[in-house]
């Protein structure tokens, strides 16, 4: 299975969201992230948080969603309200689409604590739903129900 997160600017939750579904995967899954309107650089704090919890972060960056116009995924989940709420590109074609909102810890103002909690809260959610989706992976589904599935796994987590 093919799976590109899509959030607006790609610098964070959607990076996040590669980054760890590729960690937890191994393999099984390939996961990419992309942005309607990239911007051009990964967050620090996602590259920081993402390395002390072990999680490879080469080859990540901010790249438009226009990169993906050949090679199209299976699942596309977008992980910020401005994302779900543009028009995805015609050649997504059939290609089934899910919304698993997550905060935007870069957001965030606080103490360097406080940023870091939010950031690993958000990536504990990340990890909750990449289990679901690795065992919805084995089960072979419908795409219907796949769809079901994959849209009550950010109901849950």
């Amino acid at each position: 299975m093919n799976i590109l997160y899509i959030c607006t600017h790609n610098r964070c939750r959607s990076i996040l969201s590669e980054a760890i579904t590729n960690h937890l995967a191994q393999g099984r899954i390939q996961a990419c992230s992309a942005g309607s309107q990239p911007s051009g650089e990964v967050h620090p704090l996602s590259i920081r948080y993402l390395r002390e919890k072990g999680i490879d972060t080469a080859g990540l960056e901010s790249k438009s969603w226009d990169a993906f116009e050949q090679n199209q995924p299976d699942v596309v989940v977008t992980v910020c309200d401005s994302a779900a709420n543009e028009s995805c590109p015609v050649w997504f074609g059939d290609t089934l689409k899910v919304h698993w909102g997550l905060p935007d810890p870069s957001k965030l103002e606080g103490s360097e604590e406080e940023i870091r909690e939010a950031f690993y809260r958000v990536m504990e959610t990340i990890e909750h739903r990449v289990q679901g989706l690795l065992s919805l992976q084995e089960k072979n589904l419908p795409r219907e129900e796949l769809l079901n599935a994959l849209v009550s796994i950010a109901e849950v987590n």
